[in-house]
């Protein structure tokens, strides 16, 4: 598991962190006449940012601290802006599970004590497994439920005039997530059994769900969450998983990348293994869905090579 890293900067103290980042960017929803009167959101990530708008309409003004695509996430430094933010948010949803730690040290800071604080990871219920916790929930379509729900309530307490609003959004957005299941059905029916190779841990709800069987070793997952270099008989071991099509898919996250990710990548393109690229934040242009459902296509694509 690696943690968000996040700085603020010209906001009283600081948190430890890498270089690189972004500020935060509100939806349109947070522009104009509407936001005198939108409840003010913000989330950790453009991922939970989107939904909150889905399901907020044009009730809310939802500001998304990461929300760059083209960054690695865990560089992200916060700074006044990202404090500023959740010092005037009445609902603030946070990832939680280590990987966004930044977030209630800098709510504390804004001594902003009234905000409903939604913690993605504890809503799901997941638990670590072995020591180790996937904190990427956002792939896995049950916990998205529940914390859609859960912003449906928050939200209803925020602004109860509008709580029709917001359940017939999350009855919308549920619906959604109904037609992801269906789709992730359909290839558990025709593919579970086969075995991925994932570069991190970001995809693994999804593909334990279409029951792939994970082949990578837990010692290179290891190294490249908490940023070490993988052992060279490790690193080895993974390469030769493509080299030998014991994976019929490499999840090859996008975001972040180094020589090792790159030598397991550039393996599977040699040996044609398909790759399926993930991201851990919205790429641009895409909502929740339009974004998940391109995943999952892809990764039934992949696996009917």
């Amino acid at each position: 598991m690696r943690a968000l890293a996040g700085v603020v900067v010209a906001a009283g103290f600081a948190l430890a962190g890498c270089a690189g980042g972004a500020t935060p960017a509100t939806t349109p929803a947070a522009s104009g006449a509407a936001s005198t009167a939108a409840v003010k959101v913000v989330a950790s990530t453009n991922v939970w940012g989107d939904i909150a708008q889905q399901i907020g309409g044009d009730a809310v003004a939802v500001t998304s601290i990461i929300d760059d695509p083209t960054k690695d996430p865990h560089e992200y430094q916060a700074n006044s802006r990202t404090q500023l933010a959740l010092s005037e948010a009445r609902v603030v949803i946070e990832n939680g599970g280590g990987y966004d730690d930044f977030v209630p040290t800098m709510l504390s800071s804004a001594k902003n004590t009234d905000a409903a604080v939604l913690n993605a990871v504890e809503i799901s219920g997941h638990q670590a497994q072995g020591g180790e916790l996937n904190e990427h929930v956002w792939y896995d379509y049950a916990s998205v439920r529940k914390v859609a729900e859960a912003i449906r309530d928050a939200l209803t307490t925020a602004e109860p005039a509008r709580a029709d609003t917001f359940a017939t959004n999350t009855r919308t957005f549920e619906q959604g997530l109904d037609k992801l299941d269906a789709s992730v059905a359909d290839l558990h029916g025709k593919y579970a059994g086969k075995g991925v190779l994932v570069t991190e841990p970001v995809p693994l709800y999804l593909t334990d769900a279409v029951g792939l069987v994970n082949r990578t070793p837990e010692e290179f997952t290891k190294a490249i969450e908490d940023g070490s270099d993988v052992p060279p008989a490790v690193l080895n071991e993974t390469v030769a998983l493509v080299t030998g099509h014991e994976v019929a898919v490499l999840a090859y996250n996008e975001q972040t990348s180094g020589p090792q990710t790159e030598k397991v990548l550039n393996a599977a393109q040699s040996a044609n293994v398909p790759v399926l690229p993930v991201q851990e934040t919205l790429p641009a242009g895409k909502d929740y869905f339009s974004w998940q459902t391109g995943i999952v296509n892809a990764l039934g694509e992949a696996l009917a090579k």
